[in-house]
C-alpha cells in the first residue's frame, strides 16, 4: 500500500467534503456555519489552484487527508506570506497523513518564492498544535472570544514558521500554473502522482 501525495482535482471535491462536512456541523475547528456543497469545494479548488498548491493524500484511492495555501492578506506587503490548513479523515489521524502533506506543501510553497506559512488554530486543540510545532512553527499570539459557533465564544490562536531565510529585496513569488510543467516543481512529485486537468 503505497501513500500518494499529488495536486488536487475538482473530482477530489466529494471526498473532501466528506472529511470537512462534519467538522463543519460538529466543531469549531472550521468558523464556517453550513458545510460547502461539492460544487463549492470545486470552486474553491479551481480558484487557489490557479496561484497555490492544494494537495491531497491518498492511499489505493482512499483519501486520507488535504491540505492547501492561500493568501494571508490581500495588501501586497504580505505576498510573500500564506495561510495553510490541513483537514485529516478521523481513520487517519495520528498515523503522519498532516506532517506528509505539511511537508510536501511547505516544499511546493518554498519553490514557489513565499517565506512564510501561518496557521490560526481554534483552541483548544492540541492534536493541531502538536502538528504545527512539529513542522517548526511558533505562536505568536491568540484571538480571544473571535468567534462564537456551537453555542460559545471560541480562542483562535496564531501560529507562524519560516519557509527560508528572508532575502533582501525578494523576488514576487510565483504562480502555481507558471511552474506546473517544469522540472523545478515536478520533481517534488512522482511523475505519476502529478494529475494534468485543472
Amino acid at each position: 500500500m503505497t501513500r500518494v501525495i499529488r495536486l488536487a482535482t475538482n473530482a477530489d471535491a466529494a471526498a473532501m467534503q466528506a472529511i470537512y462536512g462534519p467538522i463543519v456541523r460538529e466543531t469549531a475547528i472550521s468558523f464556517e456555519m453550513e458545510p460547502p456543497s461539492v460544487t463549492e469545494m470545486q470552486q474553491r479548488i479551481t480558484k487557489i489552484r490557479a496561484v497555490l498548491p492544494w494537495l491531497v493524500c491518498e492511499q489505493d484511492g482512499c483519501m486520507q487527508g488535504y491540505a492547501y495555501a492561500s493568501r494571508h492578506r490581500e495588501r501586497a506587503a504580505y505576498q510573500w506570506a500564506v495561510d495553510v490548513s490541513v483537514y485529516i479523515h478521523p481513520r487517519w489521524r495520528g498515523q503522519g497523513v498532516g506532517r506528509a502533506l505539511y511537508t510536501a506543501l511547505f516544499a511546493g510553497l518554498r519553490v514557489l518564492g513565499y517565506y512564510t506559512v501561518c496557521a490560526g488554530i481554534a483552541l483548544p486543540n492540541p492534536a493541531s498544535v502538536a502538528l504545527h510545532e512539529a513542522l517548526g512553527m511558533a505562536p505568536v499570539g491568540v484571538y480571544r472570544q473571535i468567534g462564537y459557533k456551537l453555542g460559545g465564544w471560541h480562542d483562535v490562536g496564531w501560529w507562524q514558521g519560516a519557509l527560508q531565510p528572508s532575502r533582501a529585496q525578494p523576488s514576487p513569488p510565483r504562480a502555481l500554473s507558471e511552474l506546473l510543467d517544469t522540472l523545478e516543481w515536478t520533481s517534488l512529485f512522482a511523475p505519476d502522482d502529478m494529475p494534468t486537468e485543472p
